[in-house]
C-alpha cells in the first residue's frame, strides 16, 4: 500500500496535451446530488443518484489533487450537483488549501446552503465562489429552477459579501424568451453591489432541456443590449485568454460582467480545463463520450506514478473542441449534474 502522497515526486512534467494546450485548471464535483431542479440541467423527475460508496471519498479527493498538483494543476473548483449537499465540506476545503501546489481554491455552488455554511468555509481556505442565479425576479427563478428558494439563495449571497469574500460572481445562464429580458437589470447589480455576473450561453446538455440554437442569446447581443440599456461602454479586460469568460467593466470603472460564450464563441483552442465527476472518472471536455476510471486506481491501490501516467495519457488525447451546432455533435450520456457543473 503506498503512503498517501508517495515523497519524491516534487515536480513532473507539465500536462500538455496534443494541440499543445497546458492543463492548470481542474473542476472536482464532489456529489451528483442537487435540491434544485434547473431546467437547463436536469429532470424534474427520475434522477437515480450515485451511492455513498460509489462517491470519492476526501481523502481519495485529495490524494488525486496533490497528484494533479505535482503534475502544474494550481487551479481547483470544487463543484456537483450541488456541493454543499456533501456533508461537511469544508473539511475538504481544509485539506485542498493545505496542498503547496493548489494557489486558487473556487466553490460554485447554488447558494441554498450558503448562509448556514459561508463562515465555516472560508475559515477553512475558501476564497472565491460563484453562485448560480438565473433571475433577479423571484417568480421567474422558481421557474426556471423548479424551486421556490429565491430568498434563501439571496441569503447566501449576503452571508458571503458581509465576510469579505471577493469576487463574488453570479451565473446566469441566459435562456431567449424566459429570462432574457433581465439583461439590464443584472447589469445595474454590479454596478451596485460587489459582484460580477457572468452570463453563460445556453448550452445542451441538460436532458429534455429544450435547448435548440435559437434559444441562445449570443454575447455580442448581450454587449449591445447592456451598452444601449445603461448608456456606458464595456471595455475589454480579459478577452479570449486562459479562462473561459471573456471580462468587461464599465468604461466609467464602476462594475464587470463576464461572458462564457461556449455555443457563439468557443473557446476550446485554449482551453487549459478538465473534470473529476463525483464518482472519479476523468473527463477531458465537457462534452466527452469517454471517461477515464481513476477511482478504480486510487481503490486498486495503484501507486502515484502509475496515476500518473494514466492522466497524461488522456490529457494526450483530449478533444479538439466540442461539436455543438454541427452535424456530428452528440449529446454526452449523463447530464451536467452527473457530470460536474
Amino acid at each position: 500500500m503506498p503512503s498517501q502522497f508517495e515523497i519524491g515526486n516534487t515536480q513532473s512534467e507539465m500536462l500538455v496535451d496534443s494541440f499543445g494546450r497546458v492543463i492548470n485548471n481542474l473542476r472536482i464535483s464532489v456529489t451528483d446530488r442537487c435540491n434544485f431542479r434547473c431546467r437547463y440541467c436536469m429532470p424534474e423527475e427520475g434522477m437515480v443518484w450515485l451511492e455513498k460508496s460509489e462517491l470519492l471519498t476526501y481523502e481519495e479527493i485529495a490524494r488525486l489533487v496533490h497528484i494533479f498538483g505535482e503534475m502544474g494543476v494550481s487551479k481547483i473548483r470544487l463543484t456537483g450537483g450541488e456541493p454543499l449537499m456533501r456533508k461537511e465540506l469544508h473539511l475538504l476545503v481544509e485539506k485542498l488549501a493545505r496542498i503547496p501546489h493548489i494557489h486558487d481554491l473556487a466553490l460554485t455552488t447554488n447558494g441554498y446552503f450558503l448562509a448556514e455554511q459561508a463562515l465555516l468555509l472560508y475559515k477553512a481556505g475558501l476564497r472565491r465562489i460563484n453562485v448560480s442565479m438565473d433571475s433577479l425576479d423571484a417568480a421567474k427563478f422558481n421557474l426556471m429552477t423548479r424551486r421556490n428558494y429565491y430568498n434563501k439563495v439571496w441569503a447566501g449571497l449576503e452571508a458571503v459579501e458581509n465576510l469579505g469574500i471577493r469576487p463574488i460572481k453570479i451565473n446566469a445562464v441566459l435562456i431567449r424568451g424566459v429570462n432574457d429580458d433581465e439583461i439590464i437589470n443584472f447589469a445595474h447589480l454590479v454596478r451596485t453591489k460587489p459582484f460580477i455576473v457572468r452570463f453563460i450561453e445556453f448550452m445542451p446538455i441538460g436532458m429534455n432541456d429544450g435547448w435548440g440554437p435559437d434559444k441562445v442569446v449570443p454575447s455580442k447581443e448581450i454587449i449591445e443590449r447592456i451598452e444601449k440599456g445603461t448608456g456606458k461602454k464595456l471595455v475589454p479586460v480579459e478577452y479570449h485568454g486562459s479562462q473561459p469568460a471573456d471580462r468587461f467593466a464599465f468604461e466609467d470603472g464602476i462594475g464587470e460582467v463576464g461572458f462564457i460564450s461556449s455555443v457563439s464563441e468557443p473557446f476550446c483552442n485554449h482551453c487549459n480545463r478538465v473534470r473529476i465527476t463525483s464518482d472519479g472518472k476523468l473527463r477531458t471536455c465537457l462534452f466527452s463520450l469517454q471517461e477515464t476510471d481513476l477511482r478504480a486506481l486510487v481503490r486498486g491501490n495503484a501507486a502515484d506514478g502509475e496515476i500518473k501516467s494514466v492522466i497524461r495519457g488522456a490529457i494526450a488525447k483530449k478533444e479538439k473542441g466540442h461539436l455543438i451546432n454541427r452535424p456530428e455533435f452528440v449529446r454526452p450520456s449523463r447530464t451536467m449534474s452527473q457530470i460536474g457543473g
